[in-house]
């Protein structure tokens, strides 16, 4: 890769929600940013989220709460460009690695992977500006649909080898939300 990625943020699942929301803002004076019962995302800085958190009680009821159900969802780390992001695609796609969730969060244009144990890693872009990312995850458009609309990254691989602009390829998307496959 052309640069390293940095840590973006860290997603979690819990079915001890708002005792998981009291130890972060506690721990790290971290604010809630957007939350409902379903899942909240919290910052500690200018970034539009450090944390995120789903609540499997309303999610996936009913299940044990024990590691492999609760613990870390994924860990995202942030790219420069999305030449970068469709760099890192063409790159891991010829040597047989697929990502497991393109998706458009609205706020950054993502590649999940899961690596040989499943754990995921989000390879992301900033699709919005610090100070419009912070407005849209507070605003109704991403309550409207947090999770986002999933991409062919074939596709934008291609609009980006033909020369399409930086805006052009982190342009959201219009369709459907669409949600991330089971962890295994």
């Amino acid at each position: 890769m052309a640069s390293q990625p940095q840590i973006a943020h860290v997603v979690m699942q819990t079915r001890r929600f708002d005792a998981m929301l009291d130890w972060y803002a506690t721990v790290f004076a971290a604010r809630v940013v957007h939350g409902n019962p379903a899942m909240a995302f919290m910052t500690f800085d200018d970034e539009h989220h450090r944390f995120a958190f789903l609540n499997l009680d309303i999610v996936a009821p009913g299940g044990p709460g024990q590691r492999g159900d609760i613990g870390v969802n994924h860990v995202a780390w942030t790219l420069p460009s999305a030449a970068s992001l469709f760099t890192l695609y063409r790159r891991l796609k010829a040597a047989g690695i697929l990502p497991v969730w393109p998706v458009h969060h609205g706020l950054t244009l993502s590649l999940y992977y899961a690596d040989p144990d499943g754990n995921r890693s989000e390879f992301q872009v900033e699709a919005l500006p610090l100070g419009e990312a912070a407005q849209f995850i507070a605003g109704p458009a991403f309550a409207a649909n947090p999770v986002g609309v999933g991409f062919d990254p074939d596709i934008m691989l291609a609009r980006f080898e033909a020369g399409a602009d930086e805006a052009e390829l982190l342009a959201m998307p219009d369709g459907p939300p669409t949600f991330p496959p089971p962890l295994h």
